[in-house]
């Protein structure tokens, strides 16, 4: 049959994990504190509307994230230009583990992503600013 895809999903996923850094959330809780380091929320903004955010974590949407990283780019975000870690997170760590693997391919350097994403951050009892919250 033709047009069938020839590496699924979890195929994706193994080999992203298998090169970038993934760190625990309570590894990612504590490096949310260092200045030196950028939390980036990947998820779509109704997630954020509906989910809520964690405080501080710059918003860059997985749609647009090659975009924003790359300085030749008329969407850069200077914030990418910093020297800094990034820490990717997205809700279940699917999306951020891809996305990761995607700007260190670019050179963004150092990455990483937190394993289980958003939910696994509120379930640990990370700070999370509750949707409708006006701080942030």
């Amino acid at each position: 049959m033709t047009g069938r895809i020839t590496k699924g999903y979890k195929a994706l996923l193994e080999e992203a994990n298998a090169a970038i850094e993934t760190l625990s959330v309570e590894d990612a809780i504590a490096a949310s504190r260092d200045p030196g380091v950028v939390l980036v929320d990947i998820r779509d903004v109704r997630e954020l509307k509906r989910e809520g955010k964690v405080p501080g974590a710059i918003h860059a949407p997985r749609g647009m994230l090659e975009f924003w990283v790359d300085p030749d780019s008329p969407y850069f975000k200077d914030v990418f230009g910093e020297d800094k870690k990034f820490v990717f997170f997205c809700a279940a760590g699917w999306r951020s583990a891809l996305a990761t693997r995607t700007v260190q391919e670019m050179g963004l350097s150092p990455v990483a992503h937190i394993e289980g994403g958003f939910g696994a951050w509120k379930a640990a009892g990370g700070p999370v600013e509750a949707p409708g919250d006006k701080a942030g």
